[in-house]
């Protein structure tokens, strides 16, 4: 992992962000962002959409919001502006530019969304249970830095294969690596969206930081549970193998994720990676690889007011777009997040809320680590009287 501006060329980012309400539920609650960090523009207007990676990065960000009324969609554009507005603090305005001061300012980035949320939820009653996933990709150079908290997911095609490089934060990636269920098994249990951990349930979070270094031609894709839960990672892969449009990749996949179903909202990011910058792919293999930079990094100090409040959001129409970052706090002023039915504009002023009580999740919906402890608990004591019970029998 090189993670320090490369010497020999360029890396030039083609990028591009969809999201989609599914078949069944009744509004959207996730939210995406893509950024050139160095313009510190997140729109999805042609400049982003193919920029040359710059001396700051460049940010790709999805989270799948949770807690039943407006609280999900609260909780993901909550996470969304505050990454943006901690990373225009912690690193923009850092003299730093080395690869470990990007990597731990977009962790603490994550840790203070996860502050934020479960601070508003405290202060606000009717948003309670509220929480969101977190998948957040950073460029800078030739290397992605990603931040994980729940079970949306990332993946790199490359040659022809989608390999995840995110792992789960759910509980059936913990029975997988316990080897008490296969994921094949994993895919069609009843529990598979019982996650262990997300942003705003609990007041302390432990994010997964890992790192990647990217190849010339490698396709990044970020989604939510509700696209990697219906389409496989070799149906990710052969679409982005068939289709050189991005924005032709990202409406493949979710109208794949439909055709199965559509359970749950659904959205992508695709981001392609090209260059002189790059090397070429080699025998390299993918995987989860957890970042081994410093653990522990003094903290920078932050201009507060630099971080806009966040804006409350509209849960009447499933359809309504994503409300932009106060671009008056936050320099320059170019800075705008995807939601449901946003298009690759989209630049809206944000609308109010009104406050009633949250409505119980969805049938199948995430269920957050407080609860979690409970079936956690219970699942330990089933699988220990099962272990005594066959021992005593052998006996």
């Amino acid at each position: 992992m090189t993670g320090s501006p490369t010497p020999n060329g360029k890396v030039i980012v083609h990028v591009f962000g969809r999201t989609d309400v599914g078949r069944t539920r009744e509004h959207n609650e996730d939210t995406f962002a893509v950024a050139d960090l160095t313009a510190f523009n997140a729109t999805l207007q042609p400049e982003v959409r193919t920029h040359v990676c710059g001396e700051r990065g460049s940010l790709f960000m999805v989270a799948d919001g949770m807690g039943g009324a407006a609280a999900g969609e609260v909780a993901s554009q909550m996470a969304v502006e505050t990454v943006l507005a901690e990373l225009n603090a912690r690193w923009r305005q850092s003299q730093s530019t080395d690869a470990e001061t990007f990597a731990h300012a977009l962790k603490a980035s994550t840790e203070t969304a996860n502050a934020k949320i479960h601070g508003y939820a405290a202060a606000h009653p009717e948003n309670r249970g509220m929480g969101t996933t977190a998948t957040i990709a950073g460029l800078l150079a030739d290397t992605l830095y990603l931040c994980q908290v729940g079970d949306s997911r990332g993946y790199i095609v490359r040659d022809g294969q989608a390999i995840q490089i995110t792992k789960d934060q759910s509980l059936m990636q913990k029975l997988i690596e316990a080897g008490e269920l296969t994921p094949e098994e994993a895919e069609v249990s009843e529990r598979r969206n019982i996650i262990l951990q997300a942003l705003g349930p609990e007041a302390k979070i432990k994010v997964d930081l890992t790192s990647q270094q990217v190849k010339r031609g490698d396709v990044l894709i970020l989604c939510s549970d509700g696209l990697s839960g219906q389409v496989r990672a070799n149906e990710i892969a052969e679409v982005v193998k068939s289709e050189p449009d991005l924005v032709n990749v990202c409406k493949r996949l979710i109208d794949l994720a439909n055709e199965a179903g559509g359970p749950d909202n659904i959205t992508v990011v695709a981001a392609r990676f090209e260059g002189e910058g790059l090397p070429d792919a080699g025998a390299e293999t993918l995987a989860h690889r957890v970042y081994r930079g410093s653990q522990e990094r003094p903290t920078v100090p932050l201009d507060r007011s630099s971080i806009p409040q966040l804006s409350a959001l509209d849960d009447d129409d499933e359809t309504s777009e994503a409300p932009t970052v106060d671009a008056e706090k936050l320099a320059p002023p170019k800075v705008a997040v995807g939601s449901a039915g946003s298009g690759p504009t989209a630049e809206i002023a944000p609308p109010t809320v009104r406050a009633k009580l949250p409505e119980p999740p969805p049938p199948g919906g995430r269920i957050p680590a407080s609860t979690l402890r409970i079936y956690f608990g219970a699942l330990a004591f089933l699988v220990a009287f099962v272990a005594l019970f066959m021992w005593w029998r052998r006996g």
